[in-house]
């Protein structure tokens, strides 16, 4: 009686653990997932950068949009994990820092341009923001470059291990 019910329990609990282990994403699947999601990110920046106020609010709530598209990957691979990571800090602050050069961008064109000083003070933070998001964009853009290079590196090893 007792080897009846082995005999029974032993082939369930196998095709449970092969269907688990063979259900599981592979390392190239996730590589995947992060890199279309990374990519939709970079198009962004490149199809809108230089664009209006209204255009450039928009363009950071799309980031944020990305971030948080990265934040729900559920990567299992602990390395991507680190890229995910990496990645989500750097369209974070990209998003910030043109959110904050918009809005500022949007305060001049508000101001008093009809007096020489009002003018003068709005040509002078129009140029500061163009720097900041000039600085900005290249300090990401850098960084986003160097971890894309390591992400495909990884990525492109032999073998997807199943994680």
């Amino acid at each position: 009686m007792l080897f009846s019910r082995y005999r029974i329990i032993a082939p369930v609990s196998l095709s449970i653990a092969l269907l688990i282990t063979s259900c599981s994403e592979t390392k190239t699947a996730q590589c995947q997932r992060l890199i279309t999601v990374v990519n939709q990110g970079t198009s962004l920046i490149d199809t809108k950068k230089g664009q209006q106020v209204s255009t450039s609010l928009q363009l950071s709530k799309d980031l944020k949009n990305v971030t948080k598209s990265i934040q729900e990957l559920n990567l299992k691979d602990p390395k991507l994990k680190e890229f995910e990571t990496s990645f989500i800090k750097i369209f974070d602050h990209l998003s910030e820092a043109i959110a904050k050069a918009s809005n500022a961008l949007g305060d001049t064109k508000k101001a008093e341009a009809s007096s020489k000083d009002g003018r003068g003070k709005i040509e002078q933070a129009r140029k500061e923001i163009d720097s900041a998001l000039t600085t900005a964009a290249k300090t990401a853009g850098k960084e986003s470059d160097a971890l894309g290079v390591e992400l495909n590196k990884y990525c492109s090893q032999e073998g997807s291990i199943k994680n």
